[in-house]
């Protein structure tokens, strides 16, 4: 019964078909689905990629995040209006060598000054001493080997390191987490809302390379070799005291599971020796573990000493012992006193009560935050090194709209975001999400637009 009314309804079927594709619909014979056309390309695309290497993958999603930013930067170029240092409407490379840029060109220029300047009533102000050498010192020799322009080094630089720190990331991150998922961590750092940062004539895409790079060292217990790298990282932004403070407290960490160790591998009455009870033997014995715990404690005070680097430099060459903290207070206003800032922020946002207990709040959100599961995923090292990182902020941090850009060696917290979920869905929101923060981030704080009391908000 159902052979005799199958060729009846065929035709029926068809010209209900045509009919829909008269009107574009998506049984048109002609014209395929886009939608799914385009989903299935996307797809294509995606399987043929995943056989490339797994440099090749990371260092493509990289630029084409970079290309991302760089169009907002250039949109928001063109809306530019008057300002401190170009006509209105500046070109790109115009554009990026603003704010700090113009500080770390002067320091490649001019080098730091040997006294510190100062008002009338002998008020420190604004100077280079701020501004760590190791970032406008790569641009000298590289302007002094090619012949480039100052700014456009500096632009150069930052554009490779922060490649470099994309591709140290995904191996850090491959420690944790399976390719597919290390992948999606990094795109998360490359996209971050503060991410074209890494583009600009600033030291954070530098800086990010050598923490990342310092960061994976530890996990891989290679502490000798994390101890140049710490010191270059103390030479390109202040983090030298939160690794410090990381390190300090992965050493001892990590010598109560040596004397664990020590205590569960001692020979027992009547044994022959140590080795028969296993103290001495291959790598991960307990001879092994104490050669790793000197290392360890090796590299905290390399990272100690190096947080300290910079502040005597400043002192040795202008003979004040506070010229570097007395610089960096100028652009607060005031004297530098712990966690004050964090209550006086609280207040202004809050109000007297609400305020002061919004410090406190945050912190007790942040450290739930840090025992949650995808957090606890990253590993010991890595958790230690946000927890110290946050604490680091809220013990000197000034709030302000720079504090944004200082949450960038936060990324450790990328992999626990692409951790949160697999579906593409999810990650795919994530994506949107910052690349619209980008936007925010670009025409707020890193397009000039003067205040009613002057200046602008810095980014």
């Amino acid at each position: 019964m159902s052979s005799e009314h199958h060729p009846a309804r065929a035709p029926e079927t068809v010209q209900r078909q045509q009919r829909r594709g008269a009107d574009g619909g998506p049984g048109t014979p002609g014209l395929p689905d886009l939608t799914g056309a385009a989903w299935k390309l996307a797809a294509a695309a995606g399987t043929r990629a995943a056989r490339w290497p797994w440099w090749v993958q990371v260092g493509g999603l990289y630029l084409a995040a970079r290309l991302i930013s760089a169009g907002i930067f250039m949109a928001a170029a063109l809306h530019q209006g008057v300002n401190p240092w170009f006509p209105a409407k500046p070109d790109y490379w115009s554009f990026v060598n603003i704010w700090d840029a113009r500080w770390y060109g002067e320091v490649l220029q001019n080098g730091y000054p040997e006294v510190l300047p100062t008002d009338g009533a002998g008020t420190v102000q604004e100077n280079a001493w701020a501004f760590y050498a190791l970032f406008p010192l790569l641009g000298r020799a590289l302007s002094g080997l090619t012949g480039m322009h100052p700014a456009f080094t500096l632009t150069l630089i930052a554009m490779v390191c922060g490649l470099a720190a994309a591709l140290v990331i995904f191996r850090l991150f491959r420690h944790r987490a399976a390719h597919s998922t290390a992948l999606w961590g990094t795109v998360f750092v490359s996209t971050f809302p503060v991410s074209p940062v890494l583009q600009v004539p600033y030291a954070e895409s530098l800086n990010l390379l050598l923490l990342a790079a310092a960061l994976l060292l530890v996990v891989e217990r290679r502490y000798l070799w994390a101890m140049p790298v710490v010191v270059l990282m103390c030479l390109s932004r202040p983090t030298g005291v939160p690794f410090a403070a990381m390190t300090g407290l992965l050493f001892l960490y990590r010598a109560g599971q040596y004397f664990l160790a020590a205590r569960s591998t001692a020979p027992r009455e009547g044994g022959r020796d140590g080795a028969a009870a296993g103290v001495a033997g291959p790598a991960g014995s307990v001879p092994h573990r104490r050669s790793q715990l000197w290392s360890l404690a090796g590299l905290t005070v390399v990272s100690g000493t190096g947080a300290l680097l910079w502040p005597a430099f400043a002192w040795a060459v202008t003979g004040d012992i506070q010229a570097y903290t007395k610089t960096e207070t100028v652009w607060r206003g005031h004297d530098l006193v712990p966690f004050k800032p964090w209550f006086d922020t609280g207040v202004l946002l809050f109000g007297p009560v609400l305020g002061l207990l919004a410090p406190f709040v945050f912190v007790a959100l942040f450290a739930l935050f840090m025992m949650c599961r995808p957090v606890r995923a990253l590993g010991t090292e890595l958790r230690l090194w946000c927890a110290c990182y946050m604490g680091y902020l809220l013990l000197f941090l000034h709030p302000q709209t720079s504090t944004f850009r200082m949450l960038l060696p936060l990324f450790p917290l990328a992999l626990s975001a692409a951790l949160i979920s697999r579906s593409r869905a999810y990650r795919g929101a994530v994506l949107v999400m910052f690349a619209l923060l980008q936007i925010v981030w670009i025409v707020w704080l890193w397009a000039w637009a003067p205040l009613p009391g002057g200046g602008d908000y810095p980014p």
